[in-house]
C-alpha cells in the first residue's frame, strides 16, 4: 500500500505543498489534521484504544478517531471517511475549532499538527477495524478528566491537549 501524503499548511491553515505522512512526522513539519468526537444521547464520550501495531502511541486511549485530510477533501468529508475506516460507521459531523499542537514521542516521530476537532452523535455500538483500533469504551467527561489526571501515560498527547480545550463543549452536549 503507497504511504498517504499529508497536506502541509502555514499557521494560518493554508496550503503550502504536500509531503510523506512519515517523512513530515520526522521532520516535524506543520500540517493538517483532523480529530472526531463522537458522543451518545448519555453524554458520554466514544474513546478509542489504539492498535498496538500503531507507529506511535499504541494502545493509548484517544478521541474516536482522527488522520490527516487528503488533497480536496473537506475536513467534514476526512472525519466521516476516517470514522467509517476506523470505526464502522458514519454520522453528521459539525467543526467546533481548530489549534497548533507539536508532540514528540520516544521513536523520534513528531506530530506537528493544525488540527481540526469535529463532534458528531451516535448511538450503538461500532465495527471496529482490529487494524486500526484495539478496542473502545464509552466514558462521561467527568471520568475521562479525572482518569486522565490519575494515569496521563494512558493517553495519546494530542488527545489530553484537545481534551482540556474541548471539555465545556462536552458538557454542554450531555
Amino acid at each position: 500500500m503507497k504511504e498517504e501524503n499529508v497536506i502541509l499548511v502555514n499557521q494560518n491553515d493554508e496550503e503550502i505543498g504536500t509531503m510523506p505522512k512519515m517523512e513530515a512526522h520526522k521532520k516535524a513539519v506543520l500540517h493538517r489534521a483532523f480529530s472526531v468526537f463522537i458522543m451518545n444521547v448519555k453524554g458520554e464520550t466514544m474513546l478509542q484504544q489504539r492498535a498496538a501495531e500503531k507507529y506511535h502511541s499504541p494502545l493509548l486511549w484517544t478521541n474516536t478517531c482522527c488522520s490527516h485530510q487528503r488533497l480536496g477533501e473537506s475536513n467534514i468529508e476526512a472525519g466521516k471517511r476516517r470514522l467509517q475506516e476506523e470505526m464502522g460507521f458514519t454520522t453528521d459531523l459539525k467543526e467546533l475549532f481548530s489549534f497548533i499542537y507539536k508532540a514528540t514521542f520516544d521513536n523520534g516521530l513528531t506530530e506537528h499538527e493544525l488540527d481540526h476537532v469535529m463532534m458528531g452523535f451516535f448511538e450503538g455500538d461500532p465495527q471496529i477495524n482490529k487494524e486500526e483500533v484495539a478496542s473502545w469504551k464509552w466514558m462521561r467527561p467527568e471520568d475521562i478528566k479525572r482518569d486522565i489526571q490519575a494515569s496521563p501515560q494512558e493517553y495519546t498527547a494530542w488527545f489530553k491537549i484537545i481534551f482540556e480545550k474541548f471539555y465545556d463543549h462536552l458538557i454542554q452536549n450531555k
